[in-house]
């Protein structure tokens, strides 16, 4: 049996234009596939096509062109066994209000033909913290509890593969923590986890793996770890004796002035040692109090790979 979560192969979706407006090519091509029991990242900016491709695996969007495996089902040929393999969290709040949170997990399990006697309404309840709130209405929760209950409905029918799409967006520490906390469980336990978000410390930290996607093509997939790596650019924050009246001129260094006084030289290691930077530093009449380097992180990654295109 493969290895693969998702296999994705040539995903293309097209949507029509309205009123003599040309086509949109939401995916173009997509080749793209996620290991069993990873943390996967898929990144972009809004608008890549990140949701389009969340909702094809879900059932949800017809893809226009293409070939889906999820779980080592093809989608076409197995559309239930493949849609059982997955469960998603979306974005959107789409709750019934009218139903509690003990109810809505029971709907969902019946939907997905989950037996009444191998349902764990009460299991799911007390991971994300509701017990309290079993029978109450959904449309009394507050926003993260709401979030919580959407987590819980995704897991009902023990999926293989759990997307999360945008997980965290506008909610509070303490559920962001929760939410990771019982995320890392999972994924320990060996479910493959699809994280899409907006927050890069939060995909730097969590992902083991990340593809990143800008206007309808993958533009990189690789390991996190080799993703920062690809970037060679680093900076030196210099924190001087006394105030600045000239920053440094050097070939291969860009200075800045922060706010706070402190110098901010960027340079690239494979053109620029740091001993030339602090040259640079010593020629300008700077004398050095404290001084410290930051390596590139993924919003560098990031923006190099989307901002040009």
């Amino acid at each position: 049996m493969t290895q693969d979560a998702i296999r994705l192969t040539g995903l293309s979706k097209t949507y029509r234009g309205k009123r003599g407006q040309p086509e949109k090519h939401a995916l173009k091509n997509v080749d793209l596939t996620v290991p069993r029991g990873s943390v996967f990242g898929l990144l972009g900016p809004n608008g890549a096509g990140k949701s389009t491709m969340i909702n094809i695996l879900a059932g949800l969007v017809l893809k226009t062109a293409g070939k889906v495996d999820i779980w080592g089902f093809d989608q076409d040929t197995n559309p239930r066994q493949s849609r059982a393999a997955i469960g998603v969290m979306p974005q959107e709040l789409n709750l019934d209000p009218f139903f509690t949170p003990r109810g809505a997990l029971e709907v969902q399990a019946g939907l997905y033909g989950v037996p009444k006697s191998e349902r764990r309404s009460d299991e799911i309840l007390a991971m994300i913290g509701l017990e309290d709130k079993a029978e109450a209405y959904a449309r009394t929760l507050s926003g993260g509890m709401q979030r919580r209950l959407l987590l819980g409905k995704a897991l009902v029918h023990r999926p293989n593969i759990l997307v999360l799409d945008e997980p965290t967006a506008g909610v509070d520490i303490e559920l962001r923590q929760m939410l990771w906390t019982n995320i890392r469980k999972l994924n320990e336990q060996g479910m493959t986890i699809i994280l899409t978000t907006h927050y890069l410390e939060e995909a730097e930290e969590m992902c083991d793996e990340i593809a990143i996607i800008n206007q309808g093509e993958v533009v990189v997939r690789d390991s996190t770890a080799n993703l920062l790596g690809r970037l060679d650019a680093k900076a030196m924050v210099v924190h001087p004796d006394s105030p600045v009246s000239a920053l440094p001129d050097a070939e291969g260094i860009a200075a800045e002035l922060r706010g706070d006084g402190a110098v901010v030289l960027r340079y690239h290691t494979n053109s620029t040692s740091a001993e030339q930077v602090l040259a640079a530093v010593r020629s300008a009449g700077i004398t050095i109090r404290d001084v410290k380097t930051e390596e590139a992180d993924l919003e560098d990654v990031f923006l190099s790979l989307t901002s040009s295109r």
